[in-house]
């Protein structure tokens, strides 16, 4: 019995000990991993330390941009419209304020530009007719972005009064240098018709004349006379300039009263002439009565420029960004060193015309802030085309058709 006990004694010590050397083999175990644990936690600490040092230092630095931004944008001279998804302004800068008026922000831009906003002729010049800080009326230009992913956009705003104002005197000091030089040729265009009218008019003073020759002297002075009425009507014309009257003017109706006016010098003459209109519909904020003009005239240009049973077609088209009329003949054509003269004051290859007629409608087209330009080619006629500027936003927007006079 005594031997069994000891036995037992023995194996309940055995594996006491081996479960103090297990025991203690997990605590090294465990310390070991928490102190591994503190490490990797000392280290993550570090680097949420230096993650959050990074992201104040990104915090500050776009915190300052915003400022320098936001000064930069309170001093620019221009003004600055955010427009959001809507069209409603989301924030403006004082400059727009000043131009605008007060307030903008959380309105339909759409609706500031109907009560506060005149459209001119030239696309994206606006006259400003709200403005409670400037009791004169001021002529801006509005720039638009592209709109962004959500459909976000930002205008920009010029107060370009000054300039346009400046733009205005240049124009009438290039005009008073054009009488000046116009004064010296003047002389000599009126000298020929003076002389030849003086000279039929001593003819009729002849008692001895019969009353045939009489008659004939008189109607040749006659003649003459209307020829330097024609002449200084035309150069008062050119030098003095008009007041444009800007409406909106449907094209076609302009085209049928174009061939409504110059039928009879087409029957006279026997030619044929062709309107293509492709402008059906299209209107054009414009001065009608100089329109007409300068297509009429082109037309009659056509005309003494045709050979009987010649063809003349004129042709209007519209483009994204401009209304075109071509004038085409398939007359005689024009030379080469003369195509370069042909809108000078008083040039001119007709022994009857007064060189004015194409500077007068080149000065009518620049009026209407369009251009012309001429191709010929001797023996296969000539081709005049007009460009002029679509400008639709002006379209919509004029309130009632006013008029509008602008010096030309």
């Amino acid at each position: 019995m005594r031997s069994t006990k000891s036995s037992r004694t023995v194996t309940d010590q055995e594996q006491l000990k081996l479960a103090f050397a297990a025991f203690n083999t997990a605590s090294e175990q465990l310390s070991d991993v928490y102190q591994g644990l503190q490490l990797q936690v000392e280290r993550l600490t570090h680097e949420l330390s230096v993650a959050n040092g990074e992201l104040h230092r990104q915090l500050a630095a776009k915190d300052a941009l915003s400022r320098k931004l936001s000064l930069l944008l309170n001093a620019l001279p221009g003004g600055v419209v955010a427009l959001d998804p809507d069209e409603y302004i989301d924030q403006v800068n004082p400059a727009a304020l000043l131009l605008l008026g007060d307030p903008l922000e959380g309105l339909s831009w759409h609706d500031i530009v109907h009560e506060r906003l005149l459209p001119t002729v030239i696309a994206n010049e606006w006259l400003v007719t709200h403005n409670a800080t400037d009791s004169l009326q001021r002529r801006i230009c509005i720039e638009s972005s592209p709109e962004d992913s959500v459909g976000r956009r930002i205008l920009l705003i010029h107060d370009i009064t000054d300039a346009h104002a400046l733009q205005e005197q240049a124009r009438r000091n290039q005009r008073l240098t054009t009488m000046g030089e116009m004064a010296a040729n003047l002389a000599h265009q009126l000298r020929t018709p003076l002389s030849t009218a003086l000279l039929y008019a001593a003819h009729l003073g002849n008692e001895a004349l019969a009353s045939e020759e009489r008659q004939k002297f008189a109607t040749k002075t006659i003649e003459r006379l209307k020829h330097l009425e024609q002449l200084t009507s035309d150069m008062l014309r050119f030098v003095k300039g008009e007041t444009a009257q800007f409406e909106l003017v449907e094209i076609s109706s302009v085209l049928v009263e174009l061939q409504q006016v110059i039928e009879p010098q087409i029957k006279r003459s026997r030619v044929y002439f062709k309107l293509y209109d492709h402008c059906s519909g299209a209107s054009l904020v414009t001065d009608r009565k100089a329109l007409c003009g300068v297509l009429t005239n082109l037309v009659e240009n056509a005309i003494q420029a045709s050979f009987q049973h010649g063809e003349i077609v004129l042709d209007c088209h519209l483009t994204n960004d401009h209304i075109i009329f071509s004038i085409h003949d398939d007359g005689e054509g024009i030379d080469s060193e003369h195509q370069d003269r042909l809108f000078e004051p008083f040039f001119t290859t007709r022994p009857e015309g007064t060189g004015l007629g194409l500077a007068i409608v080149r000065a009518l087209v620049q009026s209407m802030n369009g251009c012309i330009e001429v191709k010929s080619e001797p023996g296969r006629g000539s081709k005049f085309t007009v460009r002029l500027p679509r400008n639709e936003l002006a379209k919509e927007n004029l309130r009632g058709h006013k008029t509008q006079e602008i010096s030309i």
